[in-house]
């Protein structure tokens, strides 16, 4: 199975990537961005089709995750608290959805919770001995802490509940650092004595 996977398409094109030359890397990085940019002023006329495609991308992903998972029946370099910031932030973004307008949104939110549940589900459990728990030393409370003390600060003012303004925006802030457990592993692998693989298979779960 590794040998397939090192022979894959994105471990082909990860290995093209990280040979050329960092002005190439920004530059593609940077042309990337502007065709996204584009794209999305050409074809969304509306912030609420926005967000509506953006949280059906979230969906689509955290499925692939969760399919990928029973698919190559390893978790080798995927962080657990990552996922487990996930459930948390679209749990207070569900409960929030719930309590002001149930819409599209919430839907949207109920499936990625329920995909994010199974992911956590399978690394605690059916995966368990291919987690690296050493590798995923960030705590929980590290993120969780200081965007509660944040959003009780600074949240919207809104004609809704001033709890729900403050759990909405737990959300946002807890939603933007979650990514950071998965980046401290990646960091981890790297720079201790696991093999590069464990490193290549952190790049596998984010662009695979």
């Amino acid at each position: 199975m590794g040998a397939k996977r090192g022979n894959s398409p994105v471990n082909v094109l990860f290995e093209r990537l990280r040979k050329l030359s960092m002005k190439v890397k920004i530059f593609l990085g940077a042309l990337l961005a502007v065709c996204a940019l584009v794209s999305l002023k050409l074809t969304i006329k509306h912030h609420y089709h926005f967000f509506i495609v953006s949280e059906s991308i979230h969906v689509v992903g955290i499925i692939a995750l969760a399919y990928k998972l029973f698919a190559l029946k390893t978790c080798s370099g995927l962080s657990l608290i990552t996922q487990e910031l996930t459930a948390l932030f679209i749990a207070a973004r569900l409960s929030c959805s719930t309590l002001t307008e149930a819409n599209i949104h919430t839907i949207l939110d109920l499936i990625s919770l329920l995909s994010t549940l199974l992911v956590i589900w399978m690394i605690r459990f059916k995966l368990k001995s291919s987690y690296i728990k050493e590798l995923d030393n960030r705590r929980l409370y590290f993120m969780v802490v200081p965007s509660a003390i944040l959003a009780i600060l600074i949240h919207p003012f809104t004609a809704n509940w001033r709890l729900t303004r403050i759990v909405w925006a737990f959300s946002l802030y807890l939603e933007a650092v979650s990514i950071l457990p998965q980046l401290r592993f990646m960091q981890n692998a790297r720079d201790t004595t696991y093999s590069l693989s464990v490193f290549q298979d952190s790049w596998h779960w984010l662009i695979g």
